[in-house]
């Protein structure tokens, strides 16, 4: 009788290329995906060992961390010497002979986007990134995380990686959200529950009824912040959803590739018995909108709570903040949707939903960055982008954007932003920026209040 195995087991042992001397093995990596902020460093390194990579139908490269947001971009970044990496990427990619989405592709956009989009992460697959949010791409059943640009030179090399198994943890959401709560406040909640080193050397898979019920951009959404967990990756077992989503992509099987492909992506779920190292339970219908408090994601509440008593006094000295301080109805200087957690058409449609007819409070600047090329466009056919205009938002071209300061856009020094990006450590979105993590419809709701405000409060004003 086969014993019963994990989802992570099955999508390990199918990549073990070799047991190594002195632990750890050698795993087939199937995708490996570059952006301009390191792709050229690692392409160059390569070519200057003398080294080519193994198989350039398997690398792919895009524009996404440095280029600009704004309307009319082009190479030049407000990064000082960010036109550099832009180029040298280019260049290098074209020497490499791997596919780049370049400034102007109309595939461009954050790699963790535009890879789904394309079905370039299939169920099954390795998918390794110099990006930290790779994890995001576990949505769809694949085994996904962020590396170095040392081991992406390694994998484009040799098409493997050594690594270490991590141990397996399932978190299990039960029964359903509550209307105005979504999947950022799920992984808000993990992380406030458990703390943002609670998955620390884990695989996690998430699973249970609320997940299921997920598109697959609210699963991405959850798998994107496994990261600031302290996950090694988290993923969600392909169903038919998953599929759905993927046929037809670009990059996916097609006939009967298709159907073969499918059949085997049945496998992909963790078999009843298997055993986990760990595991976690949480009530979906328990969870409220949530917003972070402190400089890290773990340290966030309920939208109807207030600061812990206990809160360390580093991070409130830092966002300017008190004990027992309610989170609602905190003054903000400005609001930001983007990011690869939540700039997903599903992300842009809900908020417009909530948006239609209102505007932003006087003084706020509010700002949307559409996950990629072609979620700007198919906004736009929809009418989106004018919502959020006519609202008061900037409306701007697909990227990283206000996620990274790195990439030389930012908000005004001290100000403090409700944002739906993944992190909120210090002067992550600018010098001394004060940052607090929510969903969309947090961040409209505050954008339209002025102040923290609960989204739940415009769903009750629009079914009244």
């Amino acid at each position: 009788m086969t014993h019963p195995r994990t989802l992570f087991d099955k999508l390990w042992h199918s990549h073990v290329v070799a047991d190594l001397p002195g632990g750890g093995v050698l795993i087939a990596i199937d995708r490996v995906f570059l952006h301009e902020r390191t792709g050229a460093a690692a392409l160059n390194s390569l070519a200057d060992a003398g080294r080519k990579v193994a198989d350039p139908s398997r690398v792919f490269a895009v524009t996404d961390h440095i280029v600009d947001t704004r309307p009319g971009r082009s190479d030049q970044t407000l990064m000082p010497g960010g036109q550099a990496f832009i180029t040298e990427t280019r260049a290098a990619a074209r020497a490499a002979g791997i596919t780049l989405f370049d400034v102007n592709d109309p595939d461009q956009g954050i790699v963790h986007v535009i890879s789904p989009e394309l079905g370039i992460v299939l169920p099954g697959t390795t998918v390794i990134a110099p990006d930290s949010h790779t994890c995001t791409q576990g949505a769809f059943g694949a085994l996904a995380w962020g590396i170095g640009s040392s081991e992406a030179e390694h994998a484009m090399a040799t098409g493997t990686l050594r690594l270490s198994k991590p141990k397996s943890m399932r978190v299990t959401f039960n029964g359903r959200l509550s209307p105005g709560t979504t999947p950022k406040d799920m992984i808000l909640t993990l992380l406030a529950r458990y703390g943002a080193a609670g998955g620390k050397g884990h695989a996690v898979e998430f699973a249970g009824e609320a997940v299921s019920a997920l598109d697959m951009e609210g699963r991405m959404t959850l798998c994107n912040m496994a990261t600031e967990f302290s996950a090694m990756s988290g993923f969600i077992a392909p169903d038919d959803r998953t599929f759905e989503y993927l046929n037809g992509r670009r990059y996916a099987p097609a006939g009967a590739e298709w159907q073969q492909a499918v059949e085997n992506w049945r496998e992909l779920a963790s078999d009843g018995g298997a055993v986990f190292d760990q595991e976690i339970e949480i009530d979906a219908g328990t969870i409220t909108p949530m917003v972070s408090w402190g400089t890290n994601p773990g340290q966030t509440c309920g939208i109807d709570d207030s600061v812990p008593d206990d809160a360390p006094s580093a991070p409130l000295d830092y966002i300017g903040l008190t004990p027992d301080q309610p989170i609602e109805g905190v003054p903000i200087d400005a609001a930001f949707i983007g990011s690869c957690t939540n700039s997903r058409l599903s992300d842009l449609r809900r908020a417009s939903a909530l948006l239609r007819g209102r505007k932003v409070a006087a003084g706020i600047k509010a700002i949307c960055v559409p996950g990629s090329s072609r979620v700007k466009r198919e906004a736009e056919a929809e009418g989106i982008d004018e919502i959020f205009r006519n609202a008061g938002f900037e409306w701007r071209e697909s990227g990283c954007s206000m996620c990274f300061y790195a990439g030389g856009e930012s908000f005004a020094a001290g100000s403090r932003v409700i944002s739906t990006t993944n992190r909120n450590f210090e002067s992550r979105q600018g010098p001394n920026v004060r940052t607090h993590i929510a969903s969309p419809e947090t961040v409209v709701a505050s954008a339209i209040a002025g102040v923290i405000a609960d989204p739940r409060d415009l769903l009750e004003s629009e079914a009244v």
